[in-house]
C-alpha cells in the first residue's frame, strides 16, 4: 500500500520554523493501530489523516502516542495540501472532525485562514501539580480544554522550564503559559502536553481557541497578533468572534513523498 504524504511547517514564515505536521491522504480509514503506528514513525507533533467525503474531507489527528480531538497547525497544513496540491483551483475547504466542521480558506497573500471553535476559559484556583510544574503561583489560572497560566512578562514565559512530570499530572489536555507580548505581539505563549507525547509543542493553534478570547477581553479588541515563543517559534493571527475563533498563518512546505506499508 502506498500513501501520499506531505510535511509542512505551519504558522511559519520560512522552512525550519513554526510547527511541522505530516498530512496523509487515504482512500479510506485504516485501523487505528496503523494510524498510530504511522504517526509514531513520523515522530512529529501531529500527523493529519484525510479521507475524501463529498465536497470536503474528514480529518483525524494523531500525536506519536494518542489521537487528539482538535489540532490547529496540522489542519492549517492539511488546508495547504488540499488547496495547493490536491485541488489548486479551490478557494476553501471544510474538514469534518470530532470538534465539528473546520473551514480553511485562502487569505491575503500567502496566508491561510481557519475558522475554529471558540473555547473560553473560566478562572480556577491553581491546582497543586501546576504549582509544582512552575515552581510559583501564576498571576491567573484559567481552565477550558487546556489549563492556562498567566505570567507577568514575555521574559518569564521564555525563561520557564516546567516540570513535565507535574504537567502530565494535570487534569487538562495540556498547559499553556502566556503573558503580554512585546516585539510587535499582543501576547505570547508556550504550550506543553507530555500527556500526549509532546513535551513542548512548537506552535499550537488549538490553544489559541482559548488564548484569543482571554486576551481579546483583557486588551479590549478582537484582532490580535500572537507569538508562540518556543525554540522554533511561530506567528498566529487571531480574531475573536462571538461564536468562533479565526486563526490565520503562513506555511512552508518541506517534503513530498509516499509511504509504503507492507501487509501487517
Amino acid at each position: 500500500m502506498r500513501i501520499p504524504i506531505w510535511q509542512v511547517d505551519a504558522f511559519a514564515e520560512r522552512v525550519f520554523a513554526g510547527n511541522p505536521a505530516a498530512v496523509c491522504v487515504l482512500d479510506g480509514w485504516l485501523p487505528d493501530d496503523t494510524l498510530r503506528a504511522i504517526a509514531a514513525e513520523n515522530a512529529l507533533s501531529e500527523t493529519a489523516f484525510l479521507v475524501r467525503e463529498g465536497d470536503g474531507y474528514a480529518i483525524r489527528w494523531f500525536t506519536p502516542t494518542v489521537e487528539v480531538d482538535l489540532c490547529g497547525h496540522a489542519t492549517l497544513a492539511a488546508g495547504f495540501v488540499v488547496l495547493s496540491r490536491l485541488e489548486p483551483g479551490r478557494a476553501a475547504v471544510t474538514f469534518r472532525s470530532q470538534s465539528g466542521p473546520l473551514a480553511v480558506a485562502r487569505g491575503e497573500g500567502e496566508r491561510l485562514v481557519m475558522t475554529f471553535p471558540r473555547r473560553p476559559a473560566r478562572p480556577v484556583e491553581p491546582p497543586e501539580p501546576l504549582l509544582r510544574a512552575l515552581g510559583r503561583r501564576p498571576l491567573a489560572t484559567l481552565l477550558a480544554r487546556d489549563l492556562v497560566a498567566v505570567l507577568e512578562s514575555e521574559e518569564a514565559v521564555r525563561a520557564a522550564a516546567p516540570d513535565l512530570a507535574a504537567v502530565a499530572a494535570l487534569d487538562a489536555a495540556g498547559l499553556a503559559i502566556t503573558a503580554p507580548g512585546s516585539r510587535g505581539a499582543d501576547f505570547v505563549s508556550r504550550y506543553f502536553t507530555p500527556q500526549a507525547g509532546i513535551p513542548e509543542d512548537p506552535v499550537t493553534g488549538s490553544a489559541h481557541c482559548t488564548l484569543a478570547p482571554y486576551w481579546a477581553g483583557r486588551l479590549g479588541r478582537r484582532r490580535l497578533l500572537a507569538h508562540q515563543v518556543s525554540r522554533r517559534g511561530g506567528v498566529v493571527e487571531c480574531e475573536d468572534r462571538e461564536d468562533a475563533v479565526v486563526l490565520a498563518g503562513r506555511v512552508a512546505p518541506y517534503l513530498t513523498g509516499e509511504l509504503e506499508l507492507q501487509d501487517r
